[in-house]
């Protein structure tokens, strides 16, 4: 179990960071694992970004609790990637009632083009990363699934090893597994086929550019940018003539039409991949298409897919999540909305989010407004009263709210969760959203 974060309650005796015992020694803590990160590169941003920054105070998780959380997530991982196969095929899903048509049909992540497209092999969703968050009852749940472009597994990587390196002890996490389990799932995309392994980014001006580049060394991946690449009839080839055998996408443009229409028509992601893709001579981590798995609007079903799909009950269950097409729903929604959490079914980064309880009459007037303009573009969720760590500041151990992003490998045959995971963390005082985009940090995450 998560200690509590009440600093006047003595925590775990094991807890290394109970050795310093000045607020002058903890802000040296604090200086220490920084100063690692800096010296390493780690910051997020692309060029111009900033520091990645991370709190010398490990989040410790109880062995027994994680195995459930990690089984809960592998079978959720199975039921989205079921979820999305079908979306492309048959849409059973829909016909049987499981989700309705509009909301389906209303998702931007939706790509009507791949209709009757599957990959030839693997899995449509390899890596996801799923944000987690503790109810008031203890309870872990599921806030929000990732199944795109999911980020964060190399920064949670070298926090491990900061935190670790700082304070001289052993790390008690599995991310080292992250680099072969994303190697295993991507040679699954093609077996039996010769080539080069690749993860294609934008290159430096990529928010998660360290990332790329640390995954790519890891896992022994080509690092490429859209011009190290050349289309070859149905296949693809590195700009040295060497064949492409499976490609881990980590590009802006993560559906296939690109964000930015004026843009460079060579710029073209999915003008470059679809085809190769298509034709079964290039494998490709995560798919495209599976942006609709994490819809926000399609989250409200997810239990209900595990249900359908695996039949099985959810062994971790999702945050209530509301769907706002219904009229009588949408005006509760209206009426309740400083109890509630809004959210563009769209948005990312914790762009957008309205939380009802520490909002403004101003901004609740706002959103009550977009929400009738335009209900098919939001949710609500019941407020989860993130739990807090204890997070130096100012050389003091002070509450901060976080949550927890593990990240799970699917092969399309067999589940990897690696043990630990990037907790992150609102640094600022009463901060409910904790993205590194909103000037969030991070804590290595061990379990055990």
């Amino acid at each position: 179990m998560d200690h509590d974060a009440d600093p006047a309650r003595p925590t775990d005796q094991t807890d290394p960071t109970q050795r310093p015992s000045s607020a002058a020694e903890r802000d040296e803590l604090s200086r220490r694992v920084n100063a690692v990160l800096e010296e390493r590169g780690v910051r997020f941003g692309g060029a111009g970004g900033h520091a990645f920054r991370a709190d010398p105070v490990p989040r410790l998780l109880d062995p027994g609790e994680w195995e459930l959380l990690a089984d809960g997530l592998a079978q959720r991982i199975r039921a989205l990637d079921a979820f999305v196969a079908d979306v492309y095929a048959e849409r059973r899903c829909v016909a049987d009632g499981v989700l309705p048509a509009h909301v389906l049909d209303a998702t931007p992540y939706l790509e009507r083009d791949l209709t009757g497209s599957a990959p030839v092999a693997g899995a449509w969703i390899s890596v996801a990363g799923f944000d987690v968050v503790r109810d008031e009852d203890g309870t872990l749940l599921v806030l929000e699934d990732n199944v795109r472009t999911p980020s964060g597994m190399a920064y949670a990587m070298a926090v491990s090893e900061a935190v670790s390196e700082v304070l001289g002890v052993e790390p008690s996490s599995g991310l080292e597994e992250c680099a072969s389990a994303l190697r295993r799932c991507l040679e699954a995309t093609n077996p039996g086929d010769d080539g080069a392994l690749v993860l294609l980014t934008d290159g430096p001006e990529n928010s998660a550019y360290y990332e790329h580049r640390r995954l790519a060394d890891e896992a022994g991946l080509e690092l490429v940018e859209l011009d190290g690449l050349r289309r070859d009839g149905d296949g693809l080839r590195l700009a040295d003539g060497s064949p492409v055998r499976a490609v881990y996408r980590r590009t802006e443009q993560d559906g296939l039409a690109p964000a930015d229409p004026a843009a460079d028509p060579s710029a073209d992601v999915a003008e470059l991949l679809l085809e190769p893709w298509r034709a079964g001579r290039v494998g490709m981590v995560n798919c495209y298409g599976t942006g609709v798995a994490d819809d926000k609007s399609v989250y409200a079903h997810v239990d209900d897919m595990v249900r359908y799909y695996l039949h099985e009950e959810p062994r971790v269950r999702s945050v209530p999540t509301y769907d706002l097409t219904n009229a009588d729903r949408l005006q509760e929604a209206l009426d309740r909305l400083p109890e509630l959490v809004a959210k563009p079914r769209d948005g990312a980064g914790g762009e957008g989010v309205v939380i009802g309880p520490t909002a403004s009459a101003d901004q609740l007037a706002a959103t009550r407004q977009a929400m009738r303009d335009e209900p098919t573009r939001w949710i609500v969720q019941d407020v989860v009263s993130l739990s807090t760590q204890p997070t130096i500041v100012d050389g003091v151990p002070q509450p901060r709210h976080v949550d927890l992003r593990p990240f799970v490998f699917f092969d399309g045959h067999e589940v990897t969760v690696p043990r630990g995971g990037l907790t992150r963390v609102a640094l600022e005082e009463g901060q409910m959203v904790v993205n590194s985009s909103q000037d969030g940090g991070a804590k290595a995450t061990w379990v055990g």
